[in-house]
């Protein structure tokens, strides 16, 4: 953030080291005024930021770079925010509290994915305690600095009532960069009526490894998707300008993971990075860069893995020079839950938490979530000579900044009525509706689809027809409908249905031993479902994961990686029990990663690919299928044909994909692919100039016509290819994409235009620059048969 519209941020920094100011007492600076500055909101915040700070005490400010969570029971009398129990406790104030919607350090509690209570909070009661808190904060500790509440966000505000949209992944095959600024809108203004802030999302992690369970909270493989949708969550969630203050219906989001967390080691959760520098700036950085440099994005959150034997959390390469150095980064960055702690228990470069704390501290971590158990220690490490009060106090001038531009100091309360009438509401229900139906991918179709209602009698079958599937980080939305339920209510109720398997001996997603159900008692269930489907026309097959066998491995008792990417348990066994009936079979793939499903790819009539949908999810998919609803969507990863082929990206260097013995080293489906129920032909780009200087610009038209008779949606797809570059390159990188909708016979011409940034890579001697050279322009709907044409850099 370069611009003059970042400068007070900055300057909220630079005084820090001014002598003048540090020498400043707290009974001095009251002294000054009747009115402290700080509580003036219509001083600079610069101002309210050095004003307040130097009037607090080392322990005041150490609690400002501290939460809880674990620890709420300290705060709280049974369920209720105790005023009494948190001076007690936190006499010099608290930085954050941890998902104050959860009940975690009071009765009921259970743990779950990600460590959030499964019974949460009811939306009354969760604005009671945060306002409760709140009037603490203000009125009850010496300053008066308001609470900072932080809850999730990935794809839904994650607390109860709140509106469940498709998983990150599925918006992601939209393509629809405009469609995910309005989802985050809508999870904004639900998280800022409850008094909420700041939120953990959104995740920009390209993703390698099919294997890694956290898979489904990304955009995808593609640096360039990856960017485009970071910076569209990041403006619905803050909003679209880059003002000093957070607008009233806005929340902070939170750029994670930095960084390399999608391809760890073996595909396991928080495994080492095995990524070079070059890697790194090439691929994994791009993402992260554009939002930071787009954006006036509030939080970075480092990740749990190491690169080049330096843990994320511990590396001032990565947070000082690179995010904060090189890109202008000026806001706060947020630790990781647990990841301190890592730093000792996991990646042993720290002797205790205390070593640990200034690890963190003097790579250029902020505040420590969920709960401070490293830098509560910060006070004893100054008062020691290990750790300077100056490095303490540009940690807390940022927390400081971020509590002054969130409006915290002047309203900090969540408003009961407004959360009622907005959250979950007929508007965000319709919304979640219409992301769900532009994030169905149609992968297969030998032309069963679509169907028509009351044509054919249906059979709905599979571990996935019944269950409203929503995904990790999800919470319980007003209402949600399955796919069965959908296609009850689109027939009429006449449908058959049979279980056919189940997946897992539990549907709980907070268990942390995963069982695969009894193949026993499986076989008797697809026997069921063999009988029921020989009375349906076409079966409709609900196949998948569940938010057990595809999650974030948290802990080494709670795994969410796989090794096998294939259907688990009896589900193919299901699949060709039906298909032997000779009966058309319309796989509906419910997951949450990627379908490499071989048999299912080669045998199913139609495959529609699904994710998790959100709470609309079942309307959608009947809408799909039905014919009600185009599917336009596009695969935001490569599907591979086994997981021997992993890592396998279409952005792949040119020595890569020789090939293998006794296998089809081609994807099941490339990148960017999915279908339509009509047909569409994209020409070749065609360019407003052969030859451009290094610093110039070029713009790249493409036409696409609906050659079919349905109304649909179609995506262009750009990518460019260098031909003479210093360091081997792509056989081809997205740099643009366009969705768009087209009646039959309509024609429109999509322009893209690529200048330098489009063109710069990183050279033999690392440094960035544009190099002259012919560069490959190439267009088509998929990253497969694309049509291409020669740009020279002159």
């Amino acid at each position: 953030m370069k611009g003059p519209e970042s400068i007070g941020r900055r300057q909220a920094l630079a005084w820090l080291s001014s002598a003048s100011v540090m020498a400043l007492t707290p009974g001095v600076a009251f002294a000054r005024a009747a009115r402290p500055l700080y509580q003036d909101a219509r001083a600079p915040i610069a101002d309210r930021v050095k004003d307040l700070l130097s009037r607090m005490t080392l322990e005041e400010k150490v609690a400002q770079m501290l939460a809880i969570w674990a620890g709420k029971a300290d705060v709280m009398n049974g369920l209720a925010f105790d005023a009494a129990k948190a001076t007690t406790a936190f006499p010099h104030g608290l930085g954050q509290i941890s998902r104050p919607s959860d009940k975690r350090g009071g009765p009921g509690v259970v743990n779950t994915e990600g460590g959030t209570g499964a019974r949460w909070r009811t939306p009354a009661d969760n604005i009671a305690f945060n306002n409760a808190a709140q009037h603490w904060a203000l009125q009850r500790t010496r300053l008066g600095i308001p609470v900072l509440f932080h809850e999730e966000a990935l794809h839904g505000f994650m607390v109860t009532e709140a509106t469940s949209f498709p998983q990150a992944i599925a918006l992601a095959g939209s393509f629809d960069p405009g469609l995910v600024r309005r989802v985050n809108g809508v999870i904004a203004r639900e998280a800022r009526a409850r008094g909420v802030p700041y939120v953990l999302s959104p995740v920009v992690d390209i993703a390698r490894d099919p294997r890694w369970g956290r898979i489904e909270e990304t955009f995808g493989e593609d640096p360039y998707l990856c960017g485009e949708m970071g910076v569209a969550a990041v403006e619905g969630l803050q909003g679209v300008g880059k003002d000093e203050r957070l607008p009233r219906d806005k929340v902070f989001a939170t750029l994670k993971h930095m960084t390399g967390h999608g391809q760890p080691q073996s595909g396991n959760n928080v495994a080492p990075a095995q990524i070079s520098q070059r890697e790194l700036r090439e691929n994994f950085f791009p993402p992260f860069r554009e939002v930071v440099e787009r954006t006036a994005i509030g939080s970075v959150m480092p990740s749990y893995n190491e690169i080049d034997g330096v843990p994320s959390h511990a590396s001032t390469w990565l947070l000082r020079d690179v995010l904060r150095g090189e890109w202008g980064f000026d806001g706060m960055v947020a630790s990781d839950y647990g990841a301190l702690e890592d730093l000792e228990r996991i990646h042993h470069i720290a002797a205790d938490r205390a070593e640990t704390a200034r690890l963190a501290l003097a790579a250029g971590v902020d505040c420590e979530l969920p709960d401070g158990l490293a830098y509560g220690l910060l006070v004893a490490e100054v008062r020691a000579g290990r750790v300077s009060e100056a490095a303490i106090d540009t940690a807390v001038a940022r927390m400081l900044a971020f509590k002054f531009r969130a409006g915290l100091f002047e309203n900090p309360y969540g408003d009961a009525k407004l959360a009622a009438r907005i959250t979950g509401n007929a508007e965000a229900r319709a919304l979640a509706l219409e992301a769900a139906c532009k994030s169905i991918c149609l992968l297969k179709n030998d032309g069963i689809l679509p169907l028509k209602a009351g044509a054919q009698k249906v059979a709905v079958i599979g571990p996935n027809a019944a269950v409203a599937r929503l995904g990790g980080y999800s919470s319980v939305p007003k209402q949600k409908i399955s796919l069965l339920e959908a296609i009850r209510a689109k027939l009429g109720g006449d449908v058959i249905h049979a279980q056919g398997v189940f997946i897992t001996t539990s549907e709980d997603p907070t268990a942390n031993d995963v069982v695969l159900a009894d193949p026993a008692k499986n076989r008797a269930l697809i026997a069921e479902a063999v009988e029921a489907a020989k009375a349906a026309d076409v079966i409709l097959l609900a196949v998948g994961d569940n938010e057990l066998t595809s999650r974030e491995g948290f802990a080494r008792n709670h795994l969410g990686d796989r090794t096998d990417l294939d259907l688990l348990g009896e589900q193919n066994a299901l699949f060709e029990a039906l298909l032997a009936l000779g009966k058309p079979v319309v796989v509906v793939a419910i997951h949450g990663r990627p379908v490499s499903w071989p048999a299912v790819a080669g045998k199913a009539n139609a495959i529609l690919d699904c994710w998790y949908m959100g709470q609309e999810g079942g309307t959608a998919m009947a809408d799909a299928l039905f014919g009600d609803v185009n599917p336009g969507a596009k695969l935001p990863v490569t599907v591979i044909r086994d997981s021997g082929q992993i890592p396998s990206f279409y952005n792949h260097k040119p020595s890569a994909r020789r090939g293998y013995l006794f296998d089809d080293p081609a994807p099941l489906f490339p990148f960017g692919h999915g279908l339509s129920y009509t047909s569409f032909t994209v020409g070749a780009p065609q360019l407003s100039a052969t030859t451009i200087a290094r610093d110039g610009n070029v713009m790249v038209s493409v036409e696409v016509a609906n050659s079919g008779a349905r109304l649909g949606d179609e995506v262009v797809q750009l990518y460019i290819r260098h031909l003479d570059a210093s360091v081997t390159q792509p056989v081809m990188a997205l740099k643009g994409f366009e969705r768009v909708t087209l009646a039959p016979g309509e024609r429109k011409t999509v322009r893209f235009t690529l200048g330098p940034k489009a063109f710069r890579i990183w050279n033999v001697a690392m440094k960035e620059v544009v190099e002259a050279g012919r560069v490959e322009i190439m267009a088509s709907n998929s990253s497969a048969n694309l049509k291409s044409t020669t740009l020279v850099i002159a």
